[in-house]
């Protein structure tokens, strides 16, 4: 389980600084808030690292995060997003589970991650490689809960296992945002039916 603290003070992150990935992608800091990211993002390149290394058979990877407040905007409270990869979206990976959440309470909504939420990563200069987030918040953000799913495969290269690839491998991420509830506040121990 990845888990971060945003802090505050010298040993926290800062705005336009440049972070080296585990898959060693150079990453230009955009927004500290979007730290989440961040923490998740080595550990699926870990994952998938061993899914290679390990020649596992029929992997399928998820991460599950309350990622984007873009979220909310899209789909209202109440609700998550899944979003797949090519390979994910190939084994209709997103409409199993959405199809298996109907049937205790209408808990999923699907998007997609287009070709232009990958351009909208990508470096700007020759010193980054990936932008991690633009400065201002995911729910100004045109496409801001896909945009974040979108970094997660460039930056831990899951882009070089896709449906065109020897190898590829299913990716789903989930964004819990809208159906996590209010903080401070009771949990909803989401997703649950209604």
């Amino acid at each position: 389980m990845a888990m971060v603290r945003n802090s505050i003070g010298p040993n926290g992150y800062v705005a336009d600084e440049l972070i080296v990935s585990r898959a060693g992608v150079r990453i230009r800091i955009g927004n500290t808030d979007a730290e989440g990211r961040m923490a998740m993002v080595d550990l699926l390149t870990y994952y998938k690292e061993k899914i290679i290394a390990e020649n596992i058979q029929n992997p399928e990877m998820f991460t599950i995060a309350t990622l984007t407040g873009h979220c909310c905007m899209a789909v209202g409270f109440d609700y998550s997003i899944i979003l797949d990869n090519g390979p994910a979206r190939k084994k209709k990976t997103a409409q199993l589970i959405q199809e298996a959440g109907d049937r205790v309470g209408d808990l999923f909504e699907i998007s997609t991650i287009r070709r232009e939420d990958f351009k909208f990563n990508e470096g700007k200069s020759e010193y980054e490689e990936i932008l991690q987030s633009n400065n201002a918040p995911s729910s100004r953000t045109p496409r801001g809960h896909q945009i974040p799913a979108a970094f997660l495969i460039q930056v831990s290269k899951l882009d070089q296992h896709g449906n065109d690839s020897d190898l590829p491998i299913p990716f789903s991420h989930i964004d819990i945002a809208g159906s996590s509830g209010s903080f401070p506040g009771v949990p909803t121990g989401a997703p649950v039916g209604k």
